[in-house]
Order: structure tokens, then C-alpha cells, then sequence
């Protein structure tokens, strides 16, 4: 056995937990998860444009789009972004109030966001079969939904995981990666929001 064995036997250490703060394998790989899906939307939101500049006649089903659902509902999505940065400083500092607070916060928010998409779907006077308009409307936000159920499953991990005091200022990777997810979901519906309900006032496809 050589001295330097000996010395390790003899001189035990504690084993790593992992990555430390929020430099990690995890967070290349939440980032690249972000930028692949950026792409899908990207897809999306290109068709939309493509068939409203190509189309002869009015393309839009709604010249003049409602905003008494989708403008409140917008700012709700923002504020629960805050509410999740403000959960991850809680972690970052110690403060499993202020975190705890924060991602049940952001949770019952984007709750209430997905409750009130669902009821914008349904006072719709169109549906996805109705034309191309509604094709990809309603593909566009049902795969934005999709991304803000996942989202929301990971607020309410992060809440459970937070309340049993799995995280702290060094073991945070997983919390990082969760924020920026769902400020991805809530940065890809303000240009949807844009796109569906603002250019058609700009005169886009009428």
C-alpha cells in the first residue's frame, strides 16, 4: 500500500454533494431543453406570419381581438415570475419562508393563468378545425399550455422539496434550473400575446 492510499484511509473526506450554486451539468442541460423548445415556438409563431402576410383576404378570425381575459391574464403570468425569482433568492439566502412563500406563490398564479386560458378557448365564436387561423392558434397556445403544466409541476416539486429542506446556498442546481424554465414559459407568452392579440390592432392579416 502506498503513502498516498494510507493517507486517504487514514484522513477520510467528506464525498461532494454536488454541483455547487447553480454551476452544473443540470443547468446546461435545462438550457438546452429551453432552446430547443425556443425553436418550436419560433416554428409556430413563423407559420402564423407566413400565412397572415400570404393570405389575399382577411386571415384573422378576430380583427379586433378581446384583452379583457388575455391582458390581465398576461400580467398575472409576469408576477408569478417575480414570485419564483423571488422564492430561488429565498433558497440562495436561507429563507425557506420567503422561498416557500415564493414558489406557491408563482404555483397558485400560473393556476390561475391556466383556468382563465382554458376560458378564453371557450368563449372563442372558432375552433381548430374553423380555418388555418384557428389551426394554429389554438396549436400554438395548447402547446404553450402543455409547457405551462410541466411548469407547473415543477413549481410544486420545488415547493415540497423546499418545505423538506432539500435545498440551500450551495444545493440549489435543481431549484435554478426549475426558475428558469417557467420564466422560459412566461417569456414565450408574451410573444404569443404579441403575436395573437396585439398585431391584428397593427392591421397584421386583415
Amino acid at each position: 500500500m502506498n503513502a498516498g492510499m494510507e493517507q486517504a484511509i487514514a484522513e477520510p473526506r467528506a464525498l461532494p454533494l454536488g454541483p455547487i450554486g447553480r454551476s452544473g451539468i443540470g443547468t446546461w442541460g435545462v438550457g438546452t431543453l429551453v432552446a430547443s423548445e425556443a425553436a418550436l415556438f419560433g416554428y409556430l409563431l413563423f407559420s402564423y406570419y407566413y400565412l397572415g402576410a400570404t393570405s389575399p383576404t382577411i386571415w384573422v378570425q378576430e380583427v379586433h381581438p378581446s384583452l379583457k381575459l388575455a391582458l390581465p391574464n398576461t400580467i398575472l403570468l409576469l408576477l408569478s415570475s417575480v414570485a419564483a425569482w423571488y422564492g430561488e433568492k429565498g433558497v440562495e439566502r436561507q429563507r425557506r419562508g420567503q422561498a416557500l412563500s415564493g414558489f406557491a406563490l408563482a404555483f397558485v398564479m400560473g393556476t390561475v393563468f391556466a383556468i382563465v386560458q382554458y376560458f378564453e378557448w371557450r368563449v372563442k365564436s372558432y375552433g381548430p378545425g374553423t380555418s388555418s387561423y384557428g389551426a394554429i392558434y389554438f396549436v400554438t397556445t395548447g402547446v404553450h399550455m402543455a409547457h405551462v403544466i410541466a411548469g407547473l409541476i415543477i413549481l410544486l416539486a420545488l415547493t415540497g422539496w423546499t418545505a423538506l429542506g432539500y435545498f440551500g446556498p450551495e444545493r440549489r442546481i435543481s431549484v435554478s434550473g426549475g426558475v428558469l424554465y417557467w420564466h422560459f414559459v412566461d417569456i414565450v407568452w408574451l410573444f404569443i400575446f404579441s403575436t395573437y392579440y396585439i398585431t391584428p390592432y397593427l392591421g397584421f392579416g386583415v
